[in-house]
């Protein structure tokens, strides 16, 4: 804030010091002189007056070239790009003619603009006139087309230079950088090199941006090495993008080095990205030691600083922490703030406490709201599990005419998977093949998992393949989706085959696989792709990877080897692993190993129903009534309830939700009519199948008979 007053207080200075020239000149009579006029021209666009520029333009007497190059820069300068063109077709339409800088104020705006359809069309007027040759106005060519993600044609422009400088090699391997091509821009400045062009800050920075992961630490050091040598580790930009690859490639200690080094010459973004540095390693404490350590050296926290800050306080542990900064916030008068409001609302609904009405309480204060705003919420209703309220918030959206984009679209359709809505889901899907997102990765993700979950795996299958393949994301949806039907061996055939195109696989891929071993009882296999993850993929199991072996061996009644792997494991089980143990007790009926899980389970989570209800089953099924009371008790003593489980059914495009016993609908008297009818179908099936047992103890043939008997009665009561 101090630094936009300053800014302020020097703009309107530096505005009046050029009306006072401008009325000193016409006072003298100097005006007449186009050398006198163009500077007033230039200090007026410099200040961006663009009235008193363009009156003061209209009354010049004369112009020249320079007269229109300045309004040109000035507005491209001030991001105006529209009347920069049409200013410079004004000025070929009055006969001036084009210099170099003209081309290079005009190809600046068009590379800001993205404008590449008329950067080709300057290119044809610099080639005519005969500029091609010249160093500024070719440096911006090159410039425009590699902002524009055209690097061959900045390639062929560069190699036609020529005298090449360091200008025009930094845009070119900015370029490079821009479209990821890493190879092609570390091959560039080894060239530079061996040109002897002085490698600078302008060639550094972006070089290091491309240096993101931990694979390539080593290359990091190397550039570090560069950096020691040509004297740049002063330099605030190559500083800045230093500590944040050694922070991208693990390093958060060489990371602390550079930053601690750079003392003297430390600027705003520096302290930003130590701060990112700090979260990204998961170190909250130091990130906030920092956070205050840069106000007490005079740093005023941008909008990039609290952000940052107020998304890493997201967990209930640091619940005091993330309730400051908002308070902060407020003194400072920022709430105003799109941005630090949207990153309030993401820190109240990743909190442990679910704290939905804050985050609602913030969007309802915000003046303007973007897209990040209204995703934010609609995913966190989604995420919550009320999903009614999503999908109206959803409507609203609509109705707001906000521009729908993939993350809203995945986050409705997860409401829709959660409820089983189809024929709303097929809704959404048409509007979002209608919004050309039906192939992005993160919607066609959900639409396999709303088709999934809703029953319809052939249209999760054609969902999955109108997808380009390439993303990791969508197979995992789809080989998850038939893990769950039951299809493990068509899930299987699907890994292999993304093993096959070279589809990264990641830790979430493996989940989808050991699930679908379990389903199918491949207890060797999925045992085998357990222990093969880190040798053969580099991927370490995790915690959820080993409560899929544990339901694996579970579901095979191997209870010993799911209890041994879990000693085993390099750390200790959570509160899921020990569930899905004590599920397994349960279906194997192993009720001393169940009791021993559940007394781990009953400390870590002594609020979780789950575990009672799931222990005091297995004591009624085994008539230990003593047990049972007493499991009753220990929830009436600890104040535990058994949350009611709840069904829907979608007819006519509306969900009824419905819970045991329950009278809340209108027409439930009807219902529960038909439901004693189907129950007594019910009893007369069970009297059917006992009589059956009878038979085929007393005579196999007679059973043989009765079988076909059973049959034709069944078939009777499906035609009924």
């Amino acid at each position: 804030m101090r630094a936009l007053h300053s800014l302020l207080g020097s703009t309107v200075n530096a505005l009046c010091k050029v009306s006072i020239t401008h009325c000193r000149e016409i006072k003298l009579g100097l005006l007449a002189d186009v050398y006198y006029g163009n500077n007033i021209l230039n200090g007026y666009a410099r200040c961006h007056d663009f009235f008193l520029a363009h009156k003061m333009f209209d009354d010049m007497p004369q112009r020249d070239t320079v007269s229109w190059n300045t309004m040109i820069a000035g507005h491209v300068n001030y991001g105006n790009f529209e009347a920069a063109w049409e200013i410079l077709k004004e000025m070929k339409r009055c006969g001036f003619d084009f210099d170099g800088y003209t081309f290079g104020s005009i190809l600046k705006g068009v590379a800001c603009a993205y404008r590449c359809d008329l950067g080709e069309q300057v290119h044809s007027m610099v080639v005519k006139t005969g500029y091609a040759d010249n160093v500024y106005s070719g440096s911006a060519l090159l410039d425009m087309y590699a902002k524009c993600r055209r690097v061959e044609e900045a390639y062929v422009v560069f190699d036609s230079l020529p005298e090449r400088n360091s200008v025009s090699w930094n845009a070119l391997i900015a370029g490079f950088v821009q479209v990821g091509d890493r190879k092609t821009a570390f091959w560039l400045m080894n060239c530079m090199e061996q040109e002897g062009v002085k490698l600078d800050d302008g060639a550094i920075a972006p070089i290091l941006t491309l240096l993101d992961d931990a694979e390539f630490y080593k290359s990091t050091m190397q550039i570090h090495c560069k950096i020691l040598k040509h004297g740049l580790d002063c330099k605030s930009t190559v500083c800045n993008a230093t500590i944040t690859s050694y922070s991208e490639c693990g390093s958060i200690e060489d990371a602390e080095r550079v930053f601690d080094g750079a003392f003297g010459s430390r600027d705003l973004v520096t302290w930003n990205s130590m701060l990112a540095a700090y979260l990204i390693h998961k170190k909250e404490l130091l990130a906030c030691k920092l956070f205050i350590d840069m106000q007490v050296l005079g740093f005023e926290p941008d909008i990039y600083s609290y952000t940052s800050i107020i998304s890493a306080y997201s967990e209930d542990v640091h619940k005091n922490h993330g309730k400051s900064y908002h308070g902060l916030v407020i003194k400072r008068g920022l709430e105003k703030s799109e941005p630090i409001s949207n990153a309030l609302i993401a820190r109240y609904l990743k909190s442990n406490s679910n704290s939905m009405e804050e985050a609602l309480q913030i969007f309802k204060s915000m003046e303007s709201k973007d897209r990040v705003s209204w995703n934010s919420i609609l995913t966190g209703l989604s995420q919550m599990g009320l999903n009614e309220y999503a999908l109206k918030f959803f409507g609203h959206m609509r109705y707001a005419e906000l521009e729908i984009d993939h993350y809203a679209f995945s986050a409705v359709l997860r409401s829709c998977s959660d409820l089983a809505t189809l024929q709303l889901g097929q809704e959404i899907h048409a509007l979002a093949h209608k919004s050309g997102l039906e192939s992005n990765e993160f919607v066609a993700s959900s639409l396999i998992f709303m088709y999934t979950k809703c029953g319809i795996i052939e249209d999760a299958r054609k969902s999955f393949e109108q997808t380009p393949k390439d993303s990791s994301i969508t197979w995992n949806s789809i080989i998850f989706g038939y893990a769950q039907h039951g299809q493990g061996y068509v899930a299987l055939d699907l890994f292999f085959q993304m093993r096959k195109e070279k589809v990264k696989l990641d830790h979430i891929t493996f989940v989808a696989v050991l699930t679908a071993c379990s389903h199918m009882g491949l207890v060797e296999q999925g045992c085998k792709f357990l222990m093969s993850m880190e040798s053969d993929y580099g991927i370490t199991p995790r915690m959820e990877h080993y409560a899929c072996a544990v339901d694996l061996y579970g579901r095979a009644g191997r209870l010993d080897e799911a209890k041994a792997l879990i000693e085993a494991m390099p750390f200790k089980p959570d509160a899921m692993v020990l569930k899905t143990l004590l599920g397994a007790c349960r279906a194997c009926g192993n009720i001393e190993l169940a009791s021993q899980i559940a007394g781990y389970l009953l400390e870590l989570e002594p609020e979780e129903h789950c575990t009672y209800v799931l222990l005091s089953d297995m004591y009624g099924h085994l008539k230990r009534w003593d047990e049972k009371a007493s499991v009753k008790r220990l929830m009436r003593e600890r104040g535990v309830r058994k949350v009611p489980g709840w069904s829907w059914i979608e007819i006519k495009n509306e969900v009824f939700s419905f819970k045991a016993e329950d009278r809340s609908h209108s027409h439930c008297e009807e219902i529960y009519c038909v439901l004693g009818v189907l129950m007594e179908e019910i009893k007369r099936m069970d009297f059917d199948a006992n009589v059956k047992a009878l038979m085929h103890d007393l005579d196999p043939m007679d059973w043989y008979c009765d079988n076909a008997l059973l049959q034709n009665y069944d078939s009777v009561l499906s035609a009924a």
